[in-house]
């Protein structure tokens, strides 16, 4: 049976210690807008073609202290990070320029790679790893 088709990754779900937080991080900035909030425990942004939703987790029967942050930290993070696509390779200078000065820490400064990609690394408050990437085989197809 073949592979029914697919348009790409368009979704992704995190889990966040708080919402409210977490939304003015992604939409203050980020520059998510907020497509739909059910309720106080979950949220649903929009980027350009792409859903990102947050839905509040409590770690308090698994972390005694009640620590979200804390807890995804102790539990290892399944995703490796969430990678926001940009057209040029600059643009990722300007999203290091952004973050820092939005108080945003980078957890790697913007570096080319061997095949051209120009990438940096950051967090959310709840310490998800965010790649603003420039790469050449999606960014020039866009």
């Amino acid at each position: 049976m073949p592979v029914p088709p697919a348009i790409g990754l368009r979704h992704l779900a995190l889990n966040v210690g708080d919402v409210a937080r977490a939304e003015r991080f992604y939409v203050d900035t980020i520059g998510f807008t907020v497509e739909w909030r059910p309720d106080a425990d979950n949220l649903y942004l929009r980027l350009g073609l792409d859903n990102l939703a947050l839905h509040r987790f409590e770690p308090a029967a698994a972390d005694p202290t009640g620590d979200a942050a804390a807890f995804f930290a102790r539990r290892g993070q399944h995703l490796a990070h969430l990678g926001i696509v940009v057209k040029r390779p600059d643009e990722v200078d300007a999203w290091a320029a952004h973050l820092q000065s939005s108080g945003v820490a980078l957890s790697a400064a913007p570096r080319t790679h061997r095949d051209g990609a120009r990438s940096l690394y950051t967090a959310d408050p709840d310490g998800n790893v965010i790649q603003i990437l420039y790469h050449p085989p999606i960014s020039d197809a866009t």
